[in-house]
């Protein structure tokens, strides 16, 4: 009778206990469903899009596939006082010239980072996006080890 009872007890325990979880899991459900979400935009046009700051944000990203080659780019854009906010793989491995790809708006912050890094401005595309908060990127070709910046 003590086993029953015991087993009984654990059994309302373990309901009170998946009773409490399942409460604090339609609470976030429905915080979640009648709070507005919230999605950072630049407003206005590109062209009054401004730093807050006078850094230039960059990401570098791998185009080539040579190991480490994003991070050593990274090191020395930083060292030239830009700001690398991110650095990473490309999404190929088969681009054959270096870019920077204007994302704000201010080809003149694109022109800075491709002078910097010796490439010309025809490696200068632009793609205004306002889901990009930075300025520019860079995608490392398989040029690189031509570059000035490079040696």
């Amino acid at each position: 009778m003590a086993q029953v009872k015991s087993a009984f007890f654990s059994f309302n325990a373990l309901i009170a206990v998946l009773s409490v979880v399942l409460l604090i899991l339609l609470s976030a459900l429905v915080t979640r469903v009648i709070t507005p979400r919230v999605e950072p935009e630049r407003m206005g046009n590109p062209e009054e899009w401004r730093l807050i700051a006078q850094a230039i944000q960059v990401e570098v990203r791998n185009g080539c596939g040579v190991p480490g080659v994003a991070s050593r780019f990274t090191d020395r854009l930083r060292r030239y006082g830009f700001d690398v906010v991110e650095s990473g793989n490309f999404e190929t491995y088969d681009i054959p010239r270096t870019l920077v790809i204007d994302r704000s708006g201010n080809i003149e912050h694109a022109r800075k980072v491709a002078t910097a890094l010796g490439i010309s401005d025809d490696q200068i595309i632009q793609e205004i996006s306002p889901n990009f908060f930075l300025d520019a990127t860079v995608v490392i070709g398989a040029d690189f080890p031509n570059l000035n910046f490079y040696k």
